[in-house]
């Protein structure tokens, strides 16, 4: 079931955005060579509950930490450990969602850490640009696969393939919520049909998107999605509303 949002509530998931766009703003700015992804994990969670929130990812199926950090050839779910240690060239993903007032909100982005190679930038600017042409679709009247066109058209055009194994989601009183937003036109899918979109939904957009092969592999953690060709992988994701006159980005950092 598509649950469709008040202005109350998107004002409440409003409030949590703001939250999970300070976390991430924090954490750009302290992910540099030298620190650990445990060390910015703690940052992030005693931010969050400073402002009355809880980490959202924390706890759920046993998640162990508050960000869900992926370095170079990881996709999405690492664990943040006191052995990962960002070093220079690196690419890193930070997901972070926050929960307040029985509100969710979540927000990913990849960043550099010192000098990469050309490719690896490319990969992130590609991997944003193709989060921003799948968000101006998200408007009434559309349908939901008018946003996987968009974010597919726009990264295998550069060369790029999006990874289909994870999905954005409808968000709200719950993390993951109906429908699922798929960052890719199914085979068997018509773009033109489908879910049609309506002003009051919420969703997380988040496209996942890899240098070489689409193809996905879970370590022994159970929870690190890597590339299975051992490519590098970028992610960046937004909370978005859909309002009567188009996308209202809740999660829009203000750095």
């Amino acid at each position: 079931m598509i649950y469709i949002k008040n202005k109350w509530e998107i004002e409440m998931i409003r409030r949590a955005s703001e939250i999970v766009s300070e976390v991430l703003v924090i954490l750009q700015t302290e992910a540099v060579e030298g620190i650990s992804t445990w060390d910015m994990d703690k940052l992030a969670e005693e931010y969050a509950r400073k402002m009355g929130a809880k980490p959202a990812f924390k706890g759920y199926r046993n998640f162990p930490g508050s960000v869900c950090f992926a370095i170079n050839n990881e996709i999405v779910h690492g664990i943040p450990s006191k052995r990962r240690v960002l070093k220079g060239g690196d690419i890193v993903s930070m997901d972070f969602g926050a929960f307040i007032d029985g509100y969710y909100s979540d927000s990913a982005v990849t960043v550099p850490i010192g000098e990469v190679s050309p490719y690896a930038r490319k990969l992130l600017r590609i991997t944003r640009e193709s989060l921003y042409k799948g968000i101006e679709q998200a408007r009434p009247s559309n349908r939901l696969l008018d946003i996987s066109k968009a974010i597919q058209i726009h990264v295998e055009g550069e060369g790029f393939s999006v990874v289909t194994a994870f999905v954005g989601h409808g968000i709200g009183k719950n993390l993951h919520e109906e429908p699922q937003v798929p960052n890719y036109v199914p085979e068997n899918g018509n773009w033109g049909k489908g879910v049609r979109l309506k002003a009051g939904m919420v969703l997380a957009i988040e496209p996942m998107v890899n240098i070489g092969k689409p193809d996905v592999e879970i370590r022994d953690d159970g929870w690190t999605a890597v590339t299975r060709d051992g490519t590098l992988s970028a992610h960046f994701e937004h909370t978005v509303a859909i309002g009567e006159d188009g996308p209202i980005i809740l999660t829009e950092m203000q750095n």
